[in-house]
């Protein structure tokens, strides 16, 4: 009963967005300030993770790649796929669900708890538009990009690793990753990249607004959603992966 519950106010907040802005220019200022502490303030941890994970990839596949019948331009094929296909989307929205989504539903605890929401209600704006609905957008924009600049850097990593250690040459490598290419595989990551973003802006802005009490429960409603968040990450994973594959 209780997720009925959820899932039903969920929907009502989501609804709830949708009406005529009471000044498009505050709002424009609000989302161009979202997409700099979701976009920017993000990057530094997504080009560590995505470096260490097209590295960590190389070495496990040339571990795994045992049979010298197998040409070593494969390792690249491998780990360029599965970076492209997995890594760069769904690790990285995982770590941007703990980033990203604790400092949303953190920031609208506050502001309920503070009572600041109910100011912003008394003066006649709609809260849920404007101090959500920017930071969706700005999610829908960023985070594909930071996916995108995810897998550049993951493939780089890769290719770093395998020339250093001695498992393969740039050139050979640099060949795998020409080899048997499949541009759906981008659009796929796009089509994840884009859903993650939206689960990872949407979810833990409804537990943050609709947080009651204090401090406690503000730090319990940020955990929460980030829990919720990797959960239906992975869920949609899988959607997405046996609707499209």
């Amino acid at each position: 009963m209780t997720f009925f519950t959820h899932f039903g106010r969920y929907l009502v907040m989501l609804k709830g967005m949708f009406s005529k802005p009471e000044n498009l220019r505050m709002y424009w200022k609000e989302f161009m300030h979202q997409c700099v502490e979701i976009g920017i303030g993000s990057l530094g941890i997504v080009a560590i993770i995505s470096i260490f994970m097209g590295a960590v990839s190389t070495v496990q596949t040339a571990y795994q790649l045992v049979s010298p019948l197998i040409p070593k331009s494969t390792i690249a094929q491998i780990v360029r796929d599965t970076v492209i296909l997995e890594f760069a989307p769904t690790l990285v929205c995982i770590v941007l669900a703990g980033v990203v989504g604790s400092k949303i539903a953190s920031e609208l605890g506050n502001m309920r708890v503070s009572e600041q929401i109910d100011a912003l209600e008394i003066m006649g704006i709609n809260t849920k538009a404007y101090l959500i609905i920017p930071k969706i957008l700005a999610a829908l924009i960023t985070i594909p990009l930071l996916v995108i600049l995810a897998m550049g850097l993951g493939i780089y990593g890769g290719r770093l690793a395998g020339t250093t250690s001695g498992i393969l040459s740039a050139d050979i490598f640099d060949e795998g990753l020409l080899k048997e290419f499949v541009p759906f595989n981008i659009r796929f990551a796009m089509y994840k990249a884009i859903t993650f973003a939206f689960i990872i802006s949407s979810i833990p802005a409804y537990y943050g607004y609709y947080v009651q009490g204090g401090a406690l429960e503000i730090g319990r409603s940020s955990t929460k959603s980030v829990v919720v968040s990797c959960v239906m990450i992975l869920f949609a994973d899988y959607i997405l992966a046996a609707l499209f594959l």
